[in-house]
């Protein structure tokens, strides 16, 4: 069974024969999401030393938001809500993120570089972006577990980045990255999942969804 079907099995998508044989959106979905969330992490972190905060934007702008508005527009043509929905939502969230980056740098939204409207800025995007992966969660309860863990450290790196920018404390930011990497391995692991039986394997365990 495929991520796209985990998905199919738990929500009002529907399965049908012709669904089945036109492929699985979360083929180009997830390692999209994994490669994005990966970049962005090691960029919060400080792994890689002397990053700056647009490092991750070239991947972002044509790897990750492209790919993720590709298989959402590749679910919804399937009927697959649920899963157009997902990457509907984070494809906004990285095309957002790469103008956030891009626009602050070059002073787009009417904020000099330094001035206080940067950090306003900011502040809205993280509030904004929180309240609706928050809500995503939710959802997510009557999924698999493994779903609802990927997005409930989504919502943790969101928070503690949001905390490092309303604190001012990059310590708070490095956290957030952690967070980020924790939850690019939850994809790493979907990714695996869906190639796994893509290929007549066995099915990976997923988790007892939180609400029945």
């Amino acid at each position: 069974m495929s991520e796209s079907s985990v998905f199919e099995k738990h929500t009002d998508a529907p399965s049908t024969a012709a669904g089945a044989t036109a492929g699985d959106p979360s083929a180009i979905g997830t390692p999209a999401f994994i490669v994005g969330a990966l970049a962005l992490g090691l960029v919060l972190t400080g792994v890689i030393p002397d990053s700056p905060s647009g490092a991750a934007i070239p991947i972002i702008v044509t790897a990750t938001g492209l790919g993720q508005t590709i298989a959402a527009i590749w679910a919804a043509r399937l009927g697959q809500n649920a899963i157009a929905t997902v990457f509907g939502v984070f494809s906004g969230f990285w095309w957002s993120y790469a103008a956030l980056v891009l626009g602050l740098a070059h002073g787009w939204y009417g904020t000099a570089p330094g001035s206080p409207g940067i950090l306003a800025t900011q502040k809205v995007f993280q509030v904004a972006w929180l309240t609706v992966f928050v809500l995503l969660t939710l959802f997510t309860l009557r999924l698999p577990l493994v779903f609802t863990v990927l997005f409930a450290l989504v919502d943790l790196a969101v928070l503690l980045v949001t905390l490092g920018i309303f604190l001012g404390d990059e310590a708070w930011l490095k956290a957030g990255g952690w967070a980020t990497l924790g939850f690019t391995a939850v994809g790493v692991y979907l990714f695996l999942h869906g190639l796994t039986t893509a290929t007549g394997g066995r099915e990976m365990p997923l988790g007892r969804p939180v609400l029945r």
